[in-house]
């Protein structure tokens, strides 16, 4: 059976007025645009790479992060993901990403370890051809950051820049009122035929107002607890100078922004950053130049203890507690109930936490009370590479190597209290509500002044690479290009045993004539430990052929473009995104039993929890694709369309549907059931982006810019001759 949906369709417009003219997305024959290991002419990329100028996208709108806004820019990407291939693409946390990868310098990180201050451009590779020299784990596409680094300047440039700004909520819920909910409430009691929960008279008490503590009416998005804004404000300076020996850039940054809650600890929660960051640029002898990156990063974020208060406010009844109550209405007589509070280290403006049996802890008593959290990271980034030019041993040879390291470390230190709440007891006395006893239903109220460290974490990623390019053009025509590629990086996170780890070769050549037919073919080798032996290497094969249609004679003289190119590839990736673990494709057993019911007798056993699968092999992403880029009226108009198609083959499950069901038994819970490569995951697609650029003199330009992209995809069900799965 197969289903087809539209996953997503969207458009998006964007018009700028700048001085000087817009410059979002990279054209020109002399554009270089970064791809995978190198940089190549915008001219000669052949489809499913988008590039954004993302220094002169900032003089002209402001991000706070790097990948903000851009499906707005880029057609393709969703903001979670490349031609709709989505999942977790946090290479820093626990969870084994699976999706598209992050680059930032050429090392895999996290997409936040970047400020948008920082980065020089960002290239997205959509298309399946490339990122093939990525290995494996770039089957889901992949966004290369590159951050600044210096320029040759006639002495040093510092440049200061301070925002400040302010989140303002749109609007707020309306919140049901007390009154109206007890209303609604009995109602509903009562056409299902029960009896109604609330009186008469507690609905009108609670509707006039008239005493809020005895009768609560508590909105969460009141002034009370919410404020209509906080303000975030970031300072930045940047420093660079050099000269043709030597090139450095640095970045020295800080941010803090608060929280909408005004009250208890929520009233100091904020986030901060300081950041630091250089880039230097080395020429060693006329054909060794070297670089080194480093990035410092000291991160900051305080919250409160206890319940989740956006959660809360989306369940808890208005009519449940009273958050703060006077002391003011405590009866002269309750010496018992003052005694009780003269004993608590929470009274609050001359006010005392308000409970009930079924609410000795709230989410306000935990704002003021249950203390507060602090999450800290503090991550070190260093990276170091060469490159060589060997034209004296070969013309148009050069070597290229790097070497990264990153250290993160997170920790979360806490001040945890408990704290007594306070169920009232009340009764009027001459027109007047007062409390006559109180009931603590025997909680502690302790501030223990221990600070608590918890979630300690350690993480470490190495990666590598080194490549040897070839560029030589023949009799003027002939244009070959040729990247041999060992790429691998390892990353060791606290508490996972095994290391998440990518290793792939890769080879391209690429053949254009007179830059007019293009012919390019990249083959990558992965090896991923997560498979049975005799599986672990793979092969992933790329093809693509292009067509500049402008350079034709009969387009020449009289055609309106400035550049037609057309250009077709199919690619068939290996991938391990999707196998989730290791040891997956072997049999599992573990001891176990059962006994009788006196517990005299018991019986041992060994039981099969899962099957073995030694065919357990890679993922595929079979993908075609066709692009097109135009240029007119002197590339003032530019468009950017592709269309693809592909499948995600293979797909780990269990095979509960497709083997016969004695392969399971539920008591002793018993299975003989391998996962094996079964799903697919099939996809059609296409985006288009236009942009207009237009300068009215040396000062003044504009730009419009728009993205349209959809996606239709396809979900296969289907079901393996039975002869075939019980040989596996």
């Amino acid at each position: 059976m197969i289903t087809k949906n539209i996953k997503y369709a969207s458009l998006a417009l964007c018009l700028t007025v700048a001085l000087p003219a817009a410059a979002q997305i990279e054209t020109g024959t002399d554009s270089l645009v970064n791809v995978a290991f190198r940089k190549v002419a915008q001219d000669d990329v052949l489809g499913g790479v988008s590039s954004i100028n993302y220094r002169e996208l900032m003089k002209k709108n402001y991000n706070t992060y790097s990948l903000d806004n851009m499906q707005g820019y880029v057609a393709g990407f969703t903001g979670a993901g490349l031609w709709g291939l989505e999942g977790s693409s946090d290479y820093s946390s626990d969870n084994v990403p699976n999706g598209m990868l992050v680059l930032i310098d050429g090392v895999p990180r996290a997409a936040n370890n970047v400020k948008p201050d920082e980065i020089e451009d960002i290239t997205f590779l959509k298309g399946a051809q490339a990122v093939v020299l990525y290995g494996s784990r770039a089957a889901k596409g992949v966004v290369l950051i590159t951050t600044k680094r210096g320029q040759v300047t006639d002495g040093l440039h510092v440049n200061v820049r301070a925002n400040t700004g302010w989140a303002v909520a749109k609007s707020y819920p309306e919140y049901l009122g007390s009154a109206e909910y007890m209303t609604l409430y009995n109602e509903a009691r009562l056409n299902d035929g029960m009896d109604a929960l609330y009186s008469q008279e507690d609905i009108y008490n609670t509707a006039t107002g008239l005493n809020p503590y005895r009768y609560p009416n508590v909105n969460f998005y009141s002034s009370d607890f919410i404020k209509k804004s906080y303000n975030r404000s970031d300072v930045t300076a940047e420093i660079e100078g050099g000269n043709d020996r030597a090139k450095f850039y640095a970045n020295v940054s800080y941010y803090r922004q608060g929280d909408f809650r005004n009250f208890g600890e929520a009233e100091n929660n904020f986030v901060d950053r300081f950041n630091v960051r250089g880039n230097v640029d080395m020429k060693i002898k006329n054909f060794i130049t070297a670089f080194v990156n480093a990035n410092a990063t000291y991160y900051n974020s305080r919250g409160t203890n206890g319940a989740g208060f956006w959660s809360q406010a989306a369940t808890m009844r208005p009519n449940r507690i009273s958050p703060l109550i006077p002391l003011s209405y405590l009866d002269e007589n309750a010496v018992a109930a003052k005694t009780m509070l003269a004993a608590s280290n929470n009274i609050i403006n001359g006010c005392f936490l308000a409970g009930s049996q079924t609410d000795r802890t709230n989410v306000f008593a935990d704002m003021y009370s249950a203390g507060y959290n602090t999450w800290t990271s503090r991550q070190f980034q260093f990276d170091a590479g060469v490159n060589v030019d060997l034209g004296s041993l070969l013309k148009g040879l050069s070597f290229h190597a790097l070497v990264g390291v990153d250290y993160a470390t997170t920790y979360s230190t806490s001040f945890n209290n408990t704290y007594a709440t306070y169920e009232p007891t009340w009764s009027t006395y001459n027109g007047q509500d007062v409390i006559v006893a109180l009931n603590n239903h025997e909680t502690k109220d302790e501030k223990s002044g221990v600070q608590n460290i918890s979630g300690s974490t350690d993480n470490q990623m190495i990666a590598f690479n080194a490549h040897f390019d070839y560029n030589r053009t023949f009799n003027d025509v002939h244009n070959v290009s040729a990247i041999a590629v060992v790429n691998g990086w390892q990353q060791t996170v606290s508490g996972v045993y095994h290391k998440l780890s990518n290793a792939n070769l890769g080879f391209q050549a690429s053949y254009n004539y007179a830059k007019k037919y293009y012919a390019d073919l990249a083959i990558a080798a992965p090896w991923s430990a997560r498979l049975p032996e005799g599986h672990r290497a793979g092969v992933s094969p790329s093809f693509t052929l292009g067509w500049n249609i402008a350079k034709e004679r009969f387009m020449e003289s009289q055609s309106i473009f400035d550049e037609l190119k057309i250009s077709a590839s199919y690619s068939d990736l290996k991938t391990d995104l999707g196998i989730n673990d290791y040891y997956m494709y072997l049999a599992n057993y573990q001891s176990g039993g059962w006994w009788d019911w006196n517990g005299e007798t018991g019986h041992s056993a060994v039981q099969s929890k899962r099957g073995g699968n030694d065919d357990f092999t890679y993922l595929h992403r079979k993908e075609f694709s066709v692009s097109l880029h135009a240029a007119l009226l002197k590339r003032a108009l530019t468009a950017d369309f592709s269309f693809f198609t592909n499948k995600i083959t293979g797909g780990i499950i269990t095979a509960s549907n497709q083997m016969p069901s004695y392969f399971k038994v539920y008591y002793p819970e018993s299975s003989f059931l391998p996962y094996i490569n079964f799903n697919e995951d099939s996809r059609t697609g296409f985006d288009l982006a236009l942009n207009y650029k237009k300068d009215f003199g040396k000062d003044f330009g504009m730009g419009l810019l728009v993205i349209l992209s959809g996606e239709i995809f396809g979900n296969v069900d289907k079901y393996l001759p039975l002869q075939h799965l019980l040989l596996i």
